[in-house]
């Protein structure tokens, strides 16, 4: 089997110095969450930005979800490449972490595209399946591991033929192989790794970028 490149400190940089058109908004989000300390590995990295940004552009998207927004880097990488009517609903459990995303948002000028939903992504989810809304052409998944299932299946419903979820962390820094490591997180990631293989409702691809994504197209 052709071997993937192993990505160094250096090439990583080198990754996000060319392959990289960072906005000053991504850049001031990225640089003051890593000042939080240990809650910053929550934050996705520049080039998975970069690819969220591309994907939304490449299949045409309007309108788009996502669950599980931090202090809102994802989100602006989708609004920033989302049409004048394109819209975000982005859900997250603390009022906190999207107080700081809002600032980002409305620093980049895309603060309108993006509705912001605090409280469990859950319950926000069965609100828009029984209010029975316009699908969603793109969603992205980056919250609790443990509910990563119970997302991807709200998600599926919510998207429409031909939309794609990405899902987010499904290396989960190469403890998905490691079979010492058995914490509910880990776990949580290789049942739904598995179902997803299988699932012959969608297509899959699965990108090494950053931590792991999923790619799932509706079919």
């Amino acid at each position: 089997m052709p071997k993937t490149l192993t990505i160094t400190p250096e090439l990583h940089a080198y990754v996000c110095a060319v392959g990289v058109r960072e906005h000053a908004a991504l850049a001031r989000c990225r640089e003051e969450t890593l000042a939080l300390g240990r809650a910053a590995v929550m934050q996705i990295a520049p080039e998975q930005g970069a690819f969220l940004g591309f994907l939304v552009k490449a299949i045409g998207a309007k309108r788009c979800l996502e669950i599980g927004t931090f202090t809102g880097y994802s989100a602006l990488s989708v609004a920033l490449a989302l049409p004048e009517d394109g819209t975000l609903d982005a859900c997250d459990i603390s009022e906190e972490y999207m107080t700081r995303a809002r600032g980002y948002w409305a620093a980049a000028g895309v603060a309108g595209k993006i509705r912001d939903h605090v409280g469990p992504a859950l319950a926000t989810l069965d609100e828009f399946i029984h209010s029975e809304a316009e699908p969603y052409d793109f969603a992205f998944i980056d919250a609790d591991k443990g509910n990563y299932d119970n997302y991807f299946e709200r998600a599926l419903t919510l998207v429409r033929k031909g939309g794609v979820i990405a899902i987010d962390n499904v290396l989960w820094s190469g403890s998905v192989v490691d079979p010492t490591v058995q914490d509910d997180d880990t776990r949580a990631i290789r049942a739904l790794n598995e179902k997803l293989r299988q699932d012959p409702r969608i297509e899959i691809a699965m990108a090494t970028i950053a931590d792991g994504l999923f790619l799932c197209l509706k079919r």
